[in-house]
């Protein structure tokens, strides 16, 4: 099980509406749970984010991986990946 540290969650709470038309977390513990229920995966540098569409077979149709809706930047040099 992935862990997320007060950073990803507060990325995620940040950004959240980049992926969802509504928030779907309010609060730190609503945004871990959300997380861990979708099972969100936080890479440690870009090329990690490529790596994870490359592995899950998801064509970006030539986008830049870390310019995906469900790609948040963390802001330390790791992306938080939520599967919306």
């Amino acid at each position: 099980m992935q862990e997320y540290d007060a950073a990803v969650i507060r990325a995620f709470l940040e950004n959240q509406e980049r992926l969802f038309p509504k928030p779907v977390a309010e609060n730190e513990e609503d945004a871990e749970a959300f997380l861990e229920d979708v099972c969100a995966v936080v890479a440690g540098s870009a090329k990690e984010v490529a790596a994870y569409f490359e592995e899950e077979c998801i064509d970006l149709e030539g986008e830049d991986p870390l310019d995906a809706a469900e790609v948040f930047a963390v802001g330390d040099g790791r992306y938080l990946i939520v599967e919306g």
